[in-house]
């Protein structure tokens, strides 16, 4: 999924990004930490992961998603 960068607070390293249909949602900290990132800036492009309605990854739109967790088997 993608969405535009709304939000950023760089001392919280929290923020929310609009979906293109509208629709924010906000990301904590450890959805940044996931992607990598260090900095957003308003109006960027990203790539998001979500778990049910949360953001789990925030990264930028030319970078591919993490892989998910392999579970053993």
């Amino acid at each position: 999924m993608q969405g535009t960068v709304r939000i950023f607070d760089a001392a919280t390293r929290t923020g929310s990004v609009l979906l293109d249909d509208g629709t924010e949602l906000p990301f904590d900290a450890d959805a940044f930490g996931a992607g990598g990132l260090r900095l957003l800036r308003f109006g960027q492009r990203v790539n998001l992961a979500m778990a049910g309605d949360r953001v789990t990854v925030v990264t930028l739109s030319t970078f591919p998603l993490p892989a998910p967790p392999q579970t053993p088997a």
